[in-house]
């Protein structure tokens, strides 16, 4: 890229943030027109490429796998403090928000996120490689965690529907941070190598040597302004939600299809990320991504919506469905199958995608 061009790009992605900001200041808590809301949406569009752009900012001063545990870390807590923030302000009807919004996460980044990035991958380089250790710690944890927390509530006998009692739900938060807490130190101090890029032949992707790393100041600058961004991201989210929600009530789905909505809108700069490293055959780092983001949404989420239900009032309730749960055992028995061999195909990411089309077509038409 000409260093003109690059410049501009700087410019744009460091401006972008700040007018988000603005207007999400400007629109808090308002009722905005439809002309206010569509430029709303076209600014809340950029500071999605904008966040994408700092986080491999960030990514490449810090490393892999650092770099993706910082976009993931980044935008789950911001997601996390959505969540408690309308279970604060919408009572008992949002007594399912946490398990709605979590479970949809999960399905579209275990799915999702890994469905794309395989699927391009393997159509621009065929068969493509990856850490199957790496990979396969990662999907035993978001799998453990999942179980724990909208699986055994519905089979618990202490407190009535599928609901954890105080203690269950302590026990839940505990055994979740630290399930998340041995694999961030497994994938950043013990087995580093094994969520590296690899070569088809196995062997690790040295680090790109035609670009020197950003400075200090940068990336501190650039870690800033993707906070900003995943903040206004989210913030913008919720002031479109109402339109969201008019848009979903006018096409005759379910109420909860908008927390689909919302989970797609706020992990578009993962999504995103996840796609661009897939096309620089990263698969490794798409996958990091991927996981990651389910396994910190669920990791995170759960102990904080554990303290947060000292004062929320109504029920928690964490179970999943029957259709849900399907699809949950679904999921992972084709990640398993697709994780164990190291190596995929096109037709692993379309069946993961085939996955996620079939959350999405259940969630309109439950």
């Amino acid at each position: 890229m000409a260093t003109g061009e690059r410049s501009a790009l700087d410019r744009w992605s460091q401006v972008v943030p700040i007018v988000a900001a603005v207007a999400l200041v400007l629109t808090w808590g308002s009722h905005p027109g439809p002309l206010v809301v569509t430029i709303v949406a076209v600014i809340l569009a950029g500071a999605v490429l904008a966040a994408v752009q700092h986080a491999e900012i960030v990514a490449h001063k810090v490393g892999e796998p650092f770099g993706s545990l910082v976009l993931a870390v980044a935008v789950t807590v911001i997601e996390v403090a959505l969540i408690v923030t309308l279970m604060v302000s919408g009572g008992p009807e949002t007594a399912t928000l946490a398990r709605d919004t979590v479970f949809a996460a999960a399905m579209i980044t275990t799915n999702g996120i890994v469905g794309i990035s395989l699927l391009l991958g393997a159509i621009r380089y065929g068969l493509i490689s990856f850490h199957a250790e790496g990979t396969g710690a990662a999907l035993a944890t978001v799998t453990a965690l999942a179980t724990l927390c909208l699986v055994l509530p519905n089979f618990t006998s202490t407190t009535p529907g599928p609901q954890f009692s105080p203690s269950q739900l302590t026990f839940a938060a505990v055994a979740s941070l630290a399930l998340y807490g041995m694999f961030v130190l497994t994938q950043t101090v013990r087995h580093r190598d094994f969520f590296l890029p690899v070569t088809r032949e196995g062997d690790v992707v040295p680090e790109d040597v035609h670009a020197d790393p950003p400075s200090t100041r940068a990336a501190m600058v650039s870690l800033g302004l993707l906070l900003v961004a995943l903040v206004s991201v989210v913030g913008l989210a919720k002031v479109e939600s109402p339109t969201i929600e008019a848009g979903v009530e006018a096409a005759g789905f379910p109420a909860s299809f908008v927390g689909v909505v919302i989970a797609l809108l706020v992990l578009l700069p993962e999504s995103l990320a996840a796609v661009r490293a897939a096309r620089r055959n990263r698969i490794q780092i798409s996958l990091n991504l991927a996981l990651g983001s389910a396994m910190a949404s669920i990791g995170l989420t759960i102990p904080t919506i554990a303290v947060a239900s000292i004062w929320l009032d109504g029920p928690l309730v964490l179970g999943l469905g029957s259709v849900q749960m399907i699809l949950l055992a679904l999921t992972v028995v084709v990640s398993v199958l697709t994780v164990v061999p190291g190596r995929a195909t096109r037709l692993q990411g379309g069946v993961h995608l085939v996955l996620l089309a079939a959350f999405v077509f259940l969630s309109i038409k439950p």
